[in-house]
């Protein structure tokens, strides 16, 4: 099974496991941190929303507590392939090792697409560029 694929299985396992009572939009995460290891994590809802957390943050959550640092590759499922929002963007630009890391954004095993970070975020709150 090739890294994407597993990337890819983990993020949708990590989808089944979402706490998502208000919205029933269930998304799941899965980020291949540069010491070679996979960490998943799922959006966890919360009434006041301000303390939802979303799975990309929860699965960076999980690769710091790891002591890892930096993201090589991030899968991002969900049930309409939607891209991550602007608060994960910018918290993935806090650690990835470059802005052209791969960002897998699926619905299935079979319904996925590749696209560079840098696509995503065209000027992160670390830009100095005016």
């Amino acid at each position: 099974m090739s890294i994407d694929q597993v990337l890819i299985h983990k993020a949708l396992e990590a989808k089944h496991s979402a706490y998502a009572p208000y919205s029933n939009f269930k998304v799941g995460a899965a980020i291949l941190g540069e010491n070679g290891k996979i960490y998943h994590g799922c959006n966890v809802e919360n009434i006041s929303f301000g303390a939802t957390i979303c799975a990309e943050r929860s699965a960076i959550c999980s690769m710091v507590v790891d002591q890892c640092y930096k993201i090589c590759k991030i899968a991002v499922a969900s049930q309409n392939g939607c891209s991550p929002c602007g608060i994960c963007l910018q918290s993935i630009n806090e650690f990835v090792v470059s802005e052209n890391i791969e960002v897998i954004i699926l619905k299935d095993h079979h319904d996925y697409k590749k696209y560079p970070f840098s696509s995503f975020i065209k000027k992160p709150f670390n830009s100095l560029t005016t």
